[in-house]
């Protein structure tokens, strides 16, 4: 394994941020820490960073380990690389400067050398002269890469790192990401609040929540099999209808509904994604919101036993206050108690 947590602990007084959280990535694998704002996944990097020391656990990297209640190597030992949310990029220092700096710290005499060659490797080829004042926001952050990738870390670690650019350029810069750490066969670890960034980057997804991995898995099993209403109410976009489970089936009121999943008898929360529904034959209900989104809308519809979530053509949508029918083609059986 390249990267094994054990048991990663942190508190912060009376307040526990990362607990007893647990994870391997094997040699060549890109792992996202996705979670809300305050749920530990960006405490856990700076822990694996050296940043931060854990209270309990064990951090294990290229099969040396790095931290336990016996050792604690500092930062500058661990050979990871780190790409973090602003820049840091010294505006008087030119390109090739600021990517030879790791080198530098270590009297390596062929740093320049090395620098071009990990700017040419983000497609920065012969700018090494250059000031980072005359590079857009993505070229910087290719720089701030550069230097990560430049003395050949086992670990590369990423802290939100595309937070501060445009819609347009963080989509571009995802991809980019990912052939890049493809390309060099670079162990990753790569944490956001971004859903779609972390699915994007990827090979699998661990949904951090409270300090612990709620679900590990490829993205798309963390959107289509979210093994907690907890985490299908983080991922994406869901409705929710009250219910309940008997005879082995989810009924709202008289009328079974065809579910995944299964739960002990009782209430029973019935998810269903936007595009698991379809305006037809099926449940009642009113309109409460209908969203203008270019070439579609979202509607937002009271059935009675709940709110759901539907997009539909924006040409010809119902409006606020219209009475609709919906079929519900998928959904998924959680117990109130599952978050």
């Amino acid at each position: 394994m390249s990267l094994s947590l054990v048991g990663l602990e942190k508190r912060y007084g009376k307040n526990s941020v990362v607990r007893g959280l647990n994870l391997e990535l094997p040699q060549g694998e890109i792992v996202a820490l996705l979670g809300p704002s305050g749920c530990g996944k960006t405490t856990a990097l700076r822990m694996v960073a050296g940043l931060e020391r854990p209270d309990a656990g064990q951090i294990i990297i290229a099969g040396q380990t790095v931290f336990d209640s016996k050792i604690e190597l500092a930062p500058e030992r661990r050979q990871v690389g780190m790409v973090f949310q602003s820049y840091a990029v010294w505006p008087h220092k030119n390109l090739r400067a600021n990517v030879a700096y790791p080198l530098q710290l270590q009297r390596n005499p062929d740093a320049n050398r090395l620098a071009d060659e990990a700017l040419s490797t983000v497609r920065l080829a012969s700018m090494g002269d250059r000031l980072p004042s005359t590079l857009s926001g993505g070229q910087q952050q290719r720089v701030a890469l550069a230097r990560a990738l430049v003395a050949k870390p086992k670990l590369l670690l990423f802290d939100e790192p595309l937070s501060n650019l445009d819609a347009a350029l963080r989509e571009e810069m995802r991809h980019e990401i990912r052939q890049l750490a493809k390309a060099t066969g670079i162990t990753a670890l790569y944490v956001t609040h971004d859903q779609a960034e972390a699915f994007a980057v990827s090979d699998r997804v661990a949904v951090v929540l409270q300090g612990k991995i709620a679900q590990l898995a490829p993205p798309e099993a963390i959107y289509a099999e979210p093994a907690t209403l907890s985490v299908a109410r983080f991922v994406g976009r869901i409705g929710e209808l009250q219910g309940v489970w008997r005879d082995g089936r989810a009924y709202l009121g008289d009328q079974p509904v065809e579910v995944m999943g299964a739960v002990p008898p009782g209430p029973v929360v019935i998810a269903i994604r936007p595009e698991a529904a379809t305006l037809g034959p099926g449940l009642g209900g009113r309109v409460l919101r209908a969203t203008f989104l270019g070439e579609r809308a979202e509607l937002v519809i009271d059935t009675g036993y709940g709110q759901l979530r539907l997009d539909v053509p924006a040409a010809g949508r119902p409006h606020p206050g219209d009475q609709v029918s919906v079929h519900i083609r998928q959904a998924r059986a959680f117990s109130p108690e599952e978050t």
